[in-house]
């Protein structure tokens, strides 16, 4: 996770269901960025992809909790806020 201005606040790697448990704990308020290093994940599954990265754009308005899914496959994604 990392501040609208490219400044890193969190970093994690998924575990073998894809999630990262608890990536970062009192967020600003504000914009900020989820990177995927999509690329790397595919290259080691031994597969050809079209993404070397994922960036997901979010607004956090207040303390709570957030579940930021990236459904992926080698040539799209999309995401969507979770509960």
């Amino acid at each position: 996770v990392e501040s609208a201005d490219g400044t890193a606040l969190a970093a994690g790697v998924t575990d073998h269901d894809g999630r990262v448990g608890d990536l970062a704990v009192d967020l600003p308020v504000g914009d900020l960025r989820i990177r995927f290093d999509t690329g790397a994940w595919f290259a080691a599954h031994g597969t050809d992809a079209f993404y070397p990265e994922v960036v997901v754009a979010f607004t956090v308005t207040r303390d709570e909790h957030f579940h930021v899914p990236l459904l992926l496959s080698p040539f799209g994604y999309s995401t969507y806020r979770g509960s």
